[in-house]
């Protein structure tokens, strides 16, 4: 029986140097063996963010069919057969992984003895025990884990959410939504809008779809992904990779070597970290910072910091630019 599933690809449509196309249909022969040998895709599409970021990446849903090989935990799934189906927007991969949660967390679908669920209003729900499941459909919901690889599902508005343990993958679709996590490897995707979200673990995944959203990182190797308009999103971690395709997002980064992608109209991005990029549609203002290593202070300090408006002719619109001598200077390799 084929297995619905999500792959990512570089910008070219290409994974580990093998090229495909939306449509084709490709096959293997001989042994087929996860991380290994095979055609490899996810069946959770927050999953897939850990192998392709969620800028400068495309994705797709695809089929797997013939020969299968799992992992023994996560979603990863290899085959002999597989057909890329539809491409999708990040917004599509934040909405689908949503929905992939609260799935998993309905009571029916729970086989596990660590497990907590509510369809009732002004739920209080706390678990500490690792690989709980937890999810709650009412209003006004508080959940607490604590433990270890948590999956936590909410489809309420007004939710509050809290995740202390590694590896917890949060899902909210409901309005107004606060959530934060603070251990390392979360996936937290909301789609409701008006959501709150935090992180300060390490290596966090974070996607929103919703508007107005305001979300804050502060751990390093952050991805941070956001389709609705208006959000605020702030970044002090090193080495984050921010998207931003809403309209009037106001985007800063401090944390050195970020990485900035803004598509929508009338945005506003500042990046005050050291080897930070950035670009911008036409209409959006961009500030960028320059830093030089001081043998004086033995440290790193501020030489200038630039802010420049993307006029499409001057500034290039969708292109990368570092700050070098004073100047806007287009990334060639990025």
């Amino acid at each position: 029986m084929a297995i619905k599933s999500y792959k990512g690809f570089d910008k070219n449509l290409r994974c580990r140097g093998f090229q495909y196309k939306i449509g084709g249909i490709y096959e293997m022969d001989g042994k087929i063996k996860v991380c290994n040998r095979g055609f490899h895709a996810c069946e959770s599409p927050f999953d897939v963010f850990d192998y392709y970021t969620m800028i400068d990446s495309r994705f797709c849903e695809v089929e797997q069919d013939g020969n299968i090989s799992k992992e023994d935990r996560g979603t990863k799934i290899c085959s002999s057969k597989i057909k890329i189906k539809a491409e999708l927007k990040l917004a599509d991969m934040i909405n689908l992984g949503i929905e992939w949660l609260k799935e998993i967390t309905l009571p029916e679908k729970i086989k596990t003895s660590i497990k907590d669920n509510s369809s009732g209003n002004y739920a209080k729900i706390g678990s500490s025990g690792d690989e709980a499941q937890i999810g709650s459909s009412g209003y006004g919901a508080q959940i607490g884990s604590s433990g270890d690889d948590a999956k936590i599902g909410s489809s309420g508005n007004n939710a509050k959410i809290g995740s202390s343990g590694d590896g917890a993958q949060i899902g909210s679709s409901g309005n107004g939504a606060k959530i934060g996590s603070s251990g390392y490897d979360a996936k937290i995707g909301s789609s409701g809008d008006g959501a709150q979200i935090g992180s300060s673990g390490n290596n966090a995944q974070i996607g929103s779809s919703g508007n107005n959203a305001k979300i804050g990182s502060s751990g390093n190797d952050a991805q941070i992904g956001s389709s609705g308009n208006n959000a605020k999103i702030g970044s002090s971690g090193d080495g984050a990779k921010i998207g931003s395709f809403g309209d009037g997002a106001k985007i800063s980064s401090s944390g050195y070597g970020a990485k900035i992608d803004s598509t929508g109209e009338d945005c506003v991005i500042m990046c005050a970290g050291i080897n930070s990029v950035a670009k911008a549609s036409k209409g959006s203002w961009v500030t960028l910072s320059e830093w030089s290593y001081s043998e004086e202070k033995q440290r790193y300090i501020p030489i200038c910091v630039k802010t420049e408006f993307v006029d499409g002719e001057k500034i290039k619109a969708d292109t990368y630019y570092s700050l070098k001598g004073g100047v806007f200077v287009e990334c060639i390799n990025d």
